[in-house]
């Protein structure tokens, strides 16, 4: 693939994007967005650094058409009432881009409704708002959601035994299943999509190792994750080239529905957008639909044309394709 960046973003004039988090590959995110002449509504539960978020993307782009919007994606509560207000005020939604993560807090925490944070967050928030935003994302002719996943997926692991690490916690481990899920999750709705007709492209992308504060917010900078963060920066590349990857799977035209997208050099850690390695276990539907089931008894919501609502066992999703003839750019290993 060639060197896309940035100034390969076709203008995005007329589009409303959702872009979940403040800070870091959200922010970037948003600003390339808003650069696009996208109208970007910023998604997080600090009003505080919304307002520097926004403030930075109009340093940059004076008449930026962005907001801030307050959206807790560890209180199911929240993430109702922020799709019902997008739902409310917007003709349709082209992008969704679930991207704010809780990166290995070193003790076991929970969300307001009991998951454990990284689950909770990462994964089953955005599960959550992708299926109350599922009506609005109907009215746009093209609507992609971005599910951004991590390196860390390829030693993930669905624990379906102790999903909420209440058993035994170990912090890596919890985020490498949380971004694992974001993974399965990514394919499982492009699946649905074509069975249902929704016509809404399912992407995941994954940043590589980007120099942003999601290390130092969880771990901490006195963690061997924040010291290496702190004192070998050159193993991370900047957040704007980590956020290529995520920003391609949302607006190129050669962008496949499934496709998995991330850094193409060193391993995919660094470099510019290209074919992700899929980790072997998130080829496996029978997981993808077992957490499917599980995910809408946990969060109460399941994927309807109208406004979700208490899960019920889910109906037979169709003839689901191969995911060889779905994955677009991608290829397993």
């Amino acid at each position: 693939m060639r060197r896309w960046t940035e100034s390969d973003i076709p203008p995005q004039h007329g589009r409303v994007a959702v872009v979940t988090g403040t800070g870091g590959l959200g922010f970037e995110d948003a600003l390339a967005l808003a650069r696009a002449g996208c109208d970007t509504i910023i998604a997080g539960r600090n009003p505080r650094k919304g307002a520097e978020a926004l403030e930075k993307i109009r340093s940059h782009v004076p008449n930026a058409k962005a907001r801030f919007e307050l959206l807790d994606l560890a209180e199911i509560a929240s993430v109702a009432a922020f799709a019902e207000k997008m739902t409310r005020e917007h003709e349709r939604l082209d992008i969704l881009i679930n991207n704010a993560a809780v990166m290995v807090p070193p003790t076991r925490k929970v969300t307001a409704d009991g998951f454990e944070l990284q689950l909770g967050t990462n994964y089953l928030g955005h599960f959550a708002l992708t299926a109350y935003l599922l009506p609005v994302l109907r009215r746009s002719p093209a609507s992609r959601v971005i599910s951004v996943s991590s390196v860390a997926a390829l030693q993930g692991v669905i624990a379906f035994d102790d999903l909420n690490a209440e058993r035994a916690y170990r912090p890596m481990v919890s985020y490498a299943q949380s971004k694992l899920a974001c993974l399965l999750f990514a394919f499982e709705l492009q699946r649905r999509s074509i069975a249902a007709g929704w016509r809404i492209a399912s992407i995941a992308a994954h940043p590589g190792l980007s120099r942003t504060d999601l290390i130092h917010n969880g771990a901490g900078p006195d963690s061997i994750q924040g010291r290496i963060r702190t004192y070998l920066p050159f193993l991370f590349q900047s957040a704007s080239r980590g956020a290529l990857p995520t920003l391609f799977a949302a607006t190129a035209p050669e962008a496949k529905p499934g496709g998995y997208c991330g850094p193409n050099g060193l391993g995919g850690i660094r470099g510019y957008p290209g074919a992700a390695k899929i980790p072997s276990r998130a080829l496996d539907e029978s997981v993808a639909a077992r957490l499917w089931e599980i995910s809408e008894k946990l969060t109460g919501v399941r994927f309807i044309d109208q406004a979700p609502v208490p899960s019920e066992p889910s109906p037979d999703p169709g003839t689901i394709l191969p995911h060889q003839q779905i994955l677009g750019l991608a290829q397993p290993g």
